[in-house]
């Protein structure tokens, strides 16, 4: 039996080999056997048979179970990630959307405090202004519901954390990575 490690997947292939005990024996008798041979395999052989040593993994079985546990935890922390990058996104969005609203909220107030033959003057000079304020208060209805309270702060420390969080996660990712190799 021959265990060769590809990409992301470790075969097993029968091949001529006295009865062992478990995978590490196999490999350990695999070197042996190639030792004096310029076999470009021998390395593989060795990577192979230190990966298995390390995790402690001794049959097919603990190989299977170890390579569904990572695929696992790769998921996981893969899916928190993605999470964490759309509440980011959306903070960053409700932060922007609070701000203009409250930029503009008093050119607003003056426009709606106007009489209607003036209203239009006013509007015509400040569009932008307004059309800003009223898509910035349907977002915040939208996204808050009956809050009134803009807590800007409070939403930038939790981006600033959840940036904290995000990065923790792909260092997460990139040592999965690592021991998937």
């Amino acid at each position: 039996m021959i265990l060769q490690k590809t990409n992301r997947t470790i075969w097993l292939y029968n091949t001529t080999l006295p009865k062992q005990n478990d995978l590490t024996d196999i490999l350990s008798h695999l070197i042996k056997e190639n030792a004096d041979n310029s076999n470009i395999d021998l390395e593989k052989y060795i990577e192979n048979y230190q990966f298995l040593k390390e995790k402690n993994i001794t049959s097919l079985s603990e190989l299977k179970e170890s390579i569904v546990t990572l695929r696992d935890k790769n998921y996981r922390t893969t899916r928190a990630l993605k999470d964490t990058e759309k509440r980011i996104d959306d903070n960053i969005k409700l932060i922007d959307q609070a701000e203009k609203y409250l930029k503009y909220k008093d050119t607003y107030k003056a426009y709606t405090k106007l009489k209607k033959n003036k209203q239009d003057n006013f509007y015509n000079e400040h569009t932008a202004e307004i059309i800003l304020f009223e898509s910035a208060k349907k977002y915040l209805k939208e996204h808050l519901g009956e809050i009134k309270t803009l807590n800007i702060s409070k939403w930038k420390l939790e981006v600033a954390n959840m940036k904290k969080k995000k990065n923790s996660l792909y260092n997460k990712i990139l040592e999965i990575r690592e021991e998937v190799k």
